[in-house]
């Protein structure tokens, strides 16, 4: 069956990353385009402020994906995506950070290419760059850390190869960031360990990064998974690795 032709839809697709949740990290671009759009398919770590950017009569679908508890199936927001470009001229898929970074838009731009449907890609602040800036911690600096890893600690099954290799990340730079990791923390602090780095070695969590209710938790490999049981910290949240979480310490005055 061929595949149809582009101009056969009246409509285009915008995939938007709507940044970590502090609404004014959200990028002009994507302001302006949720302003005007016709229909939103949003995710679940939007924050209510973005949210409240959208075109006030645009249609809103909540599409999003938690632990446990999806709105929608991966295929249906597809679906629901190419079926909107059909009626409408401008339809969003606003997803939280960026479209790419462990957010599955490279699957959706695939699908929606494939379908015919014209899409455009508008950038967004990732959690793993911004959460630790609010925290205080540069993931690079002179001193402590010329190179920086970013790893998803959540993997899906069937995926293209069956684990990440923590031993090589281990030992592949000096800052690991760590996406949705919290719920498998126990065993990437283990495999970490065994892959050669010291029990001493520092690690921040920062739940709900770039809001109002940020908050972190700072330990060690040796500690943290202890320190989270103690502390009920609950997700979502991006686990910083390395030495540069001391140089948080240096900041803390001014904070």
């Amino acid at each position: 069956m061929d595949k149809p032709a582009l101009d056969q839809f009246l409509g285009k697709v915008y995939l938007v990353g709507a940044g970590p949740g502090d609404a004014g990290l959200m990028t002009l671009k994507g302001k302006a385009l949720l302003e005007t759009c016709d229909v939103v398919l949003y995710d679940a770590l939007v924050s209510d402020e973005i949210l409240a950017m959208i075109n006030p009569i645009a249609e809103k679908i909540h599409a999003g994906k938690r632990r446990g508890n999806h709105s929608l199936l991966q295929e249906e927001t597809t679906q629901l995506l190419i079926e909107k470009a059909q009626k409408y001229a401008i339809v969003v898929r606003l997803k939280g950070g960026d479209p790419f970074i462990f957010g599955r838009g490279g699957e959706e731009l695939a699908d929606l290419r494939s379908a015919g449907i014209a899409v455009e890609v508008v950038p967004g602040i990732t959690s793993g760059i911004a959460a630790p800036a609010y925290a205080g911690i540069p993931l690079t600096h002179r001193d402590f850390s010329s190179s920086v890893i970013f790893v998803t600690g959540h993997e899906s099954a069937g995926k293209y190869r069956p684990q990440v290799n923590w031993k090589a990340i281990a030992q592949a730079a000096e800052t690991i960031v760590v996406y949705m990791g919290l719920h498998n923390l126990g065993e990437i602090v283990a495999k970490i360990i065994v892959a050669g780095l010291p029990e001493s070695t520092p690690v921040a969590l920062i739940r709900q990064g770039t809001r109002a209710d940020q908050s972190e938790l700072i330990g060690c490999l040796g500690n943290i998974v202890e320190l989270v049981q103690k502390s009920n910290f609950t997700p979502p949240a991006i686990a910083v690795i390395g030495n540069i979480v001391s140089f948080r310490e240096i900041t803390q005055g001014d904070r």
